[in-house]
């Protein structure tokens, strides 16, 4: 991913290749571009958009995090409009069996986590493009929705492009840079396997709850 991005700054400069990494954080929740490549949308492009910034001086770091951080608050915010536009259907009729399996997981995730599914889905790949959508279609309130999407928006865009910056313009805190962010990638991958595990448990409980003893209590009869 730096080698494609140092050979995109070298070609068209540092203005379009910032509105080329702005485009693509937008695109990946706005137009569900993240669905299908969520790699060149998500974590990996900003944490090597900040490795590049460290290395080349006509690059600002501060414009490429706040910008990546206000294309990110508005991919949520076209998302999340779409969904309390268009309704259920607009995401009925996106992609197949897979990308269908993955809209239910976000529908429960969002069920468990209200609130907080919109700011932690930020780090998990399906969830940054089907929770705004989904979180329109279940009429959450707008200011609501808005508060949790800068909180969510703002500290993964901002926070793992720093994180690579720093990663490569201070040898002393590399290795720090590193762990910080494994620790927010394996973060969104636990928070992942909860709303798994959350899913599953919940999915059981009606079912166990109907089953009723038979007469007395006693196993019945063949």
């Amino acid at each position: 991913m730096t080698h494609d991005l140092t050979d995109l700054l070298a070609d068209v400069g540092p203005i379009v290749f910032y509105l080329a990494v702005w485009g693509l954080v937008f695109a990946g929740t706005a137009l569900f571009v993240g669905v299908f490549i969520p790699f060149i949308t998500g974590d990996s492009l900003l944490f090597a958009a900040g490795l590049l910034t460290g290395t080349h001086s006509e690059l600002s770091i501060w414009v490429l995090a706040i910008g990546v951080g206000i294309a990110a608050v508005l991919g949520d915010q076209v998302g999340f409009w779409l969904g309390r536009r268009l309704g259920r259907p607009y995401l009925a009729r996106r992609g197949g069996r897979w990308v269908q399996a993955g809209v239910r997981r976000a529908e429960r995730f969002y069920e468990l986590f209200g609130w907080w599914s919109v700011v932690i889905s930020r780090y998990i790949p399906w969830g940054r493009v089907f929770i705004p959508p989904i979180a329109g279609i279940s009429a959450m309130k707008y200011w609501r929705f808005f508060t949790a999407n800068v909180v969510g928006a703002l500290s993964w865009g901002v926070l793992i492009t720093v994180i690579g910056y720093f990663a490569a313009v201070n040898p002393s805190v590399r290795p720090v840079a590193y762990v910080v962010a494994g620790v927010v990638i394996l973060a969104s991958i636990a928070a992942g396997i909860r709303a798994y595990v959350l899913d599953k448990r919940s999915r059981r409980e009606p079912a166990v709850d109907s089953v009723e003893p038979a007469g007395d209590g006693h196993r019945p009869a063949l």
